[in-house]
C-alpha cells in the first residue's frame, strides 16, 4: 500500500458510519530514529503540542500502565525487551523525569506481572531494568503489581457506564482509584488476539488475575496467582471469584475474537485513560510476543500520544497501514471484533481521522506497514 492509497482508505472511514459524537482529542506524532536520540526533548516537543503536560500532571498523583506482557524469560532472538514487545525502559524513565519536572506529586508505575503477584520491582529487575534509576527518574516514585492485592487494603470496583459487553463492572488493584491521572503506556504491536495492542488493549493488564486468572479463587481472590486469564476473559469457561461481578450473560460468544475486544472496551470505559503514549521506536509485528508467531523485528521511527486513547490508537493503527475502523474479517482484525470501534460505540473516542486532529508528522509521513 502507497502513502497515496492509504490516505485514499482513510479518506473513506466516515462512510463506515463512525460515531457522530463520540469525543475527539488531538494526537502528536513524532520522528524518533533510536533510543539514544534526545527522547527528552521529543517528547517534550509532543506534550507541549497536546497543550502542554503541566496542565494534566502538576500537584497530582499519576499511575502509569506499563507494557510488560509475558515473562521476563520470553525473548525473541535474544534481543532486549524493550527493543521487542515490552515499553523501553528509557523511555519510561524520561517520561517519569518530564512529569515530575511539570509538577507531578508521585508517580507510581503498575502492571500486572505475568503468573506472579510479586513486586513490581523484582519483575523489572529480571526484564534487565535498573530499577533504582527509574525510582530516581523524579520524586516521589512507587512501583504496585496490580495483578493481586498488592499494597492496597481491598479492590476497587469500576462500574461500566451505561452496562457493559460482558461485565457490569470490574474489580481492579486500588492503584487505579488512588490516582488523579491515568497514563496507558503502550507499545506499537500487532496481537493476535485482537489484531494490534495499542494504548487500549494496555489496560486488559488493569485486570488482576487474582480474580480474573485460570487459578483465581471461586468465592475470593487467589493473592497468589500464577496463571493467566485465558479460561476466564478469553475462553469464558468459568466465572471470576464471585466477590467480583459475574457476566452479564453467560450463555453470549465463548470465542475470543468475540470476548477480548469487548473485554477490553469495558475496560477502558469504567476505568478512562488521560494519557496515552506508544511506543513505535523498535518493536515487533505479527503479534504480540514471542510466543507467537511468526514475528519480525520492526523500527517504524515514532512516538505517539493523546489524550484519548480511541483517536491515538486510530492514529497509531493508520499509521501502522491499517484502517483504524476496518471490520471483522478485515487487516488487521482478521480473526476478532475492532476494539477501537466498540470502545467508539461505549462513548469513550472517536475512530474518524477526520474529525481527529493530528499535530507534529503528518499520518503519510509516519506511515510504516506492518504487512510485509
Amino acid at each position: 500500500m502507497t502513502r497515496r492509497e492509504l490516505l485514499a482508505l482513510l479518506s473513506t472511514a466516515p462512510l463506515m458510519k463512525a460515531a457522530p459524537d463520540a469525543p475527539t482529542a488531538p494526537v502528536a506524532i513524532g520522528k524518533c530514529a533510536a533510543y539514544n536520540d534526545d527522547l527528552e526533548a521529543k517528547l517534550s516537543t509532543m506534550f507541549d503540542q497536546l497543550g502542554g503536560l503541566e496542565k494534566i500532571v502538576r500537584g497530582k498523583t499519576v499511575t502509569i500502565k506499563l507494557n510488560l506482557t509475558g515473562s521476563p524469560a520470553y525473548r525473541y532472538k535474544g534481543r532486549p525487551l524493550g527493543v521487542t514487545h515490552y515499553t523501553h525502559p528509557k523511555l519510561v524513565g524520561v517520561t517519569a523525569h518530564l512529569m515530575g519536572h511539570a509538577g507531578a506529586k508521585r508517580i507510581r508505575f503498575v502492571e500486572s506481572c505475568w503468573a506472579t503477584g510479586g513486586p513490581l520491582e523484582e519483575y523489572m529487575l529480571d526484564s534487565g531494568w535498573n530499577v533504582r534509576s527509574l525510582a530516581g527518574a523524579a520524586p516521589g516514585v512507587e512501583f504496585e503489581n496490580t495483578n493481586a492485592l498488592g499494597k492496597g487494603k481491598r479492590y476497587s470496583r469500576f462500574k461500566v457506564p451505561g452496562g457493559g459487553y460482558v461485565y457490569p463492572a470490574y474489580d481492579l488493584n486500588h492503584a487505579f482509584e488512588d490516582t488523579d491521572v491515568f497514563v496507558s503506556m503502550a507499545k506499537l504491536k500487532n496481537h493476535a488476539t485482537c489484531g494490534v495492542t495499542l494504548s487500549l488493549k494496555n489496560c486488559f493488564g488493569n485486570s488482576p488475575a487474582s480474580i480474573y486468572g485460570d487459578d483465581a479463587g471461586r468465592d475470593e481472590p487467589n493473592e497468589s496467582p500464577t496463571k493467566g486469564r485465558s479460561e476466564i476473559f478469553h475462553a469464558g469457561n468459568r466465572q471470576p471469584s464471585r466477590s467480583a461481578p459475574q457476566e452479564i450473560d453467560p450463555k453470549s460468544n465463548r470465542a475470543a475474537g468475540y470476548r477480548v475486544p469487548r473485554i477490553v472496551a469495558d475496560l477502558v470505559a469504567a476505568r478512562p485513560v488521560d494519557l496515552a503514549i506508544i511506543d513505535g521506536v523498535e518493536s515487533v509485528a505479527g503479534g504480540e510476543g514471542p510466543w507467537v508467531g511468526p514475528l519480525r523485528l520492526v523500527q517504524p521511527g515514532v512516538l505517539i500520544a493523546g489524550t484519548n486513547p480511541v483517536t491515538t490508537d486510530a492514529v497509531a493503527t493508520a499509521v501502522m497501514g491499517y484502517n483504524p475502523r476496518a471490520e471483522r474479517g478485515t487487516l488487521p482484525f482478521r480473526d476478532c471484533d475492532n476494539t477501537l470501534v466498540l470502545a467508539e460505540r461505549h462513548g469513550v473516542g472517536t475512530t474518524d481521522l477526520n474529525r481527529t486532529e493530528v499535530v507534529g508528522v503528518p499520518i503519510a509521513q509516519a506511515l510504516y506497514r506492518y504487512e510485509a
